[in-house]
């Protein structure tokens, strides 16, 4: 969601790719799990109260290939469906969000606004912890770029879903290399929609984009005067404290998390891994936030940059790159 102070909130997200692992070991099991998160959250204290949602792909569903998506607007840990649903499921890709919304009457909560957002004709599914300011006027311009099949699958009130929307609209095809461009051309079109109609804001997007057996994360967005080229030291910009201009920069330049290793199902209750060469890895998990108490093997996914993660042959692999306006 995107109002006024709306790049202090944080959303998490979390996405997984690697063997079939029972739903309940990514979302309820771990201490720091991301339900837990909702109550309890530690690097980032507003609590997510506004919604949450997975979705996923399992070689034992009848249409494997189609992704299974469940979203409520309610509290994860006031779901009383999540402790009686989730130990039935398991999946080989899953992409899950909590959701932070205003603490005000204005926020609107509904099963539509809740991420992930999966829509027909693509096999993407997307979720971010982002803002993009003013987006409902930014429409004037930017609705020229959206494709007619994706406006009308569009049924809630964010700048998520819109987002997605002109994604979407900008995919030539599904590759790394197409994916990479059409994010490239995303903010560049942003960025011109906002200084067109001197509406110019800082705009966070942290972004898991997933299909099955791929998540492409990216990490970007443009500063309070729609710089794009944004430097500075995230740690210390957060000391400003909240509701500060600094405050909000920080969250756009914090890095995202990947961790990769093998044997996550031997940690139960954890999100750790054995760590091991990366060309043996087989899992991966992207996240908002680093998930255990010892964040060293955690690498960072740093602003401006997008990583494409892959499981292909019983293996877990990445490449990350640079995202530069096009």
């Amino acid at each position: 969601p995107a109002a006024p102070g709306g790049a202090d909130r944080m959303c998490r997200v979390l996405a997984y790719v690697g063997p079939e692992l029972p739903l309940e070991s990514l979302l309820l099991a771990p201490e720091n799990s991301l339900v837990n998160q909702t109550l309890d959250p530690e690097l980032h204290p507003l609590l997510q109260l506004a919604g949450w949602g997975f979705g996923g792909w399992s070689e034992h569903l009848l249409k494997p290939e189609r992704p299974f998506v469940y979203r409520r607007p309610v509290p994860a840990f006031y779901d009383d469906n999540a402790e009686g649903m989730i130990p039935s499921l398991q999946a080989s890709t899953l992409l899950a969000h909590v959701r932070a919304a205003a603490y005000d009457a204005g926020a609107v909560l509904a099963d539509e606004n809740c991420h992930p957002f999966s829509y027909e004709g693509t096999p993407w599914i997307f979720a971010q912890n982002g803002s993009l300011p003013s987006w409902t006027i930014l429409q004037r311009e930017l609705l020229a770029h959206c494709k007619d099949e994706y406006l009308r699958q569009m049924r809630g009130t964010t700048d998520t879903e819109f987002l997605y929307v002109l994604l979407l609209s900008l995919l030539t095809g599904d590759s790394n290399e197409e994916v990479h461009h059409a994010f490239e051309r995303l903010m560049r079109i942003i960025v011109d929609a906002m200084r067109t109609l001197d509406l110019v804001g800082l705009t966070k997007l942290k972004v898991a984009l997933v299909s099955q057996d791929r998540v492409i994360g990216v990490n970007w967005g443009s500063d309070h005067e729609g710089e794009i080229d944004v430097t500075g030291d995230w740690r210390e910009l957060r000391k400003s404290g909240a509701g500060t201009d600094d405050h909000a920069l920080s969250m756009l330049l914090e890095p995202m998390y990947l961790l990769m290793g093998r044997n996550f199902h031997h940690h139960e209750g954890s999100y750790e891994v054995d760590v091991c060469p990366e060309d043996e890895a087989t899992s991966a998990i992207f996240a908002s936030e680093a998930l255990t108490e010892d964040d060293t093997d955690w690498l960072h996914l740093q602003f401006g940059e997008i990583v494409f993660i892959e499981n292909a042959d019983g293996r877990a692999t990445r490449e990350v790159r640079r995202l530069h306006p096009r």
